[in-house]
C-alpha cells in the first residue's frame, strides 16, 4: 500500500480529486467477462477523457452477478490498466462479511488505492446506529486500506448523517458515497468538515456542490464517460472552471450538456438502466456488451429510439 492505515484520511484528501467514474463491465455474447474490452474502455476513460479515478466492481459493474474470482480479476485488471495514471476504489460490498474481508485483502494485495463498502441490508432492524458503527468498525479493525462508506436506498434505508459522522471517526474511513437527498449530504458535509470526503453520484448537482459545499470529489457513476468523448470534454471543462472559481463560465458549460442528459433520460427504460448504459457506450465507440440476469436487454425498438436521440444530442464524436 502507498500509505499507512492512520494516513488514509490525509492520503485521500491529497489524491481523490475531480471526476471518478463507476465502471460498467462488458460481457460477451456468452456472458463471460470481456477482459480486452474492459481494458480498452479503461484506457479510453483515462487517456482520452482524463477521468482521474475508477470505481470498480460496483453495482454499475453488476458485481452481484459475478463470482468471487471474477470480482478479484476485475480489480486486478483495473489496477494494471490504471497504473499511476488514475486512482482506483474497489467495491468489496457483499452481504457476507467474510466475503467483504476477503475482497478487501485482495484489494490491498493487488495495489488498489481504496475500497468502498455498501451499507448492508438489515432485516427487521429499526435502530441501526450501533449495528452500522460496529459493522464498519469490524472492517476497519481487520483492513489497513482506506474504506469509503456507501449509503443508497437499495439497502432498504439510508444511513443518517449522525451515524455517518460517528463512523467517520474510525481511522481508515476516508470518504462516503452518499446517495441521499441533498439536505442530508449537505448536513453531513458540515458535520465532518475535512475529516472525510463526502460525495454523491448526481452529476446534475456536482457543480453546485463544488460551489456551495466546497466538494473536491465526484464519486461516482457513469456520466463521466457517457456525457463525454475525446473531442467533447465538457464535464471535465466545467469541473476545472468551477475548481478555479469561475462559476458563471462553469454553469454555461454545464448547462450546454442538458440535451445529452435529456437524450439519456428520455430513452432509458425504467427496468433496463444497465443495458441502456452499455448500448449508449457502444454508440460512443466504447465496448458495451450484454447484461447478466436478472437484468434485461434492450429491445430493437428501444435501441432505435436511443440511437435517434443520441444522434441529435449534440455530442461531438
Amino acid at each position: 500500500m502507498k500509505y499507512a492505515k492512520n494516513e488514509a484520511k490525509a492520503y485521500a484528501h491529497e489524491t481523490m480529486r475531480g471526476i471518478w467514474a463507476a465502471a460498467l463491465n462488458p460481457f460477451n455474447e456468452n456472458l463471460e467477462m470481456n477482459e480486452e474490452g474492459l481494458r480498452k474502455n479503461i484506457r479510453h476513460w483515462i487517456d482520452d477523457l482524463g477521468i482521474q479515478g475508477l470505481f470498480i466492481a460496483g453495482k454499475q459493474g453488476e458485481f452481484w452477478s459475478m463470482s468471487l474470482e471474477e470480482r478479484k480479476r476485475n480489480m486486478a485488471i483495473a489496477v494494471e490498466e490504471c497504473g499511476d495514471k488514475a486512482g482506483t476504489i474497489m467495491s468489496i460490498s457483499d452481504q457476507n462479511v467474510d466475503t467483504v474481508l476477503e475482497l478487501g485483502r485482495h484489494a490491498q494485495d493487488c495495489g488498489a488505492d481504496y475500497v468502498v463498502v455498501h451499507a448492508p441490508m438489515l432485516s427487521f432492524c429499526h435502530d441501526r446506529d450501533e449495528v452500522l458503527y460496529n459493522y464498519y468498525k469490524h472492517l476497519c479493525d481487520r483492513l489497513d486500506i482506506g474504506i469509503a462508506m456507501w449509503s443508497h436506498p437499495d439497502s432498504g434505508y439510508l444511513m443518517e448523517p449522525e451515524t455517518c459522522a460517528r463512523i467517520a471517526e474510525l481511522p481508515n474511513i476516508m470518504a462516503i458515497k452518499y446517495s441521499v437527498p441533498r439536505e442530508m449530504y449537505a448536513r453531513l458535509t458540515k458535520m465532518v468538515g475535512d475529516k472525510i470526503l463526502v460525495s454523491t453520484s448526481s452529476e446534475d448537482e456536482w457543480l453546485d456542490n463544488i460551489e456551495e459545499l466546497g466538494w473536491q470529489l465526484y464519486l461516482c457513476s457513469s456520466p463521466p464517460y457517457q456525457l463525454q468523448t475525446k473531442n467533447d470534454l465538457r464535464m471535465h471543462e466545467y469541473t476545472e472552471l468551477a475548481f478555479a472559481g469561475k462559476f458563471d463560465e462553469a454553469r454555461r458549460v454545464r448547462d450546454s450538456l442538458e440535451p445529452v442528459r435529456e437524450a439519456i433520460r428520455s430513452t432509458k427504460p425504467g427496468g433496463k438502466p444497465t443495458a441502456h448504459g452499455k448500448y449508449w457506450q457502444e454508440l460512443l465507440g466504447q465496448v458495451g456488451g450484454r447484461v447478466r440476469h436478472p437484468m434485461l436487454e434492450l429491445t430493437e425498438a428501444e435501441k432505435a429510439a436511443t440511437t435517434a436521440a443520441f444522434e441529435n444530442c449534440g455530442l461531438q464524436l
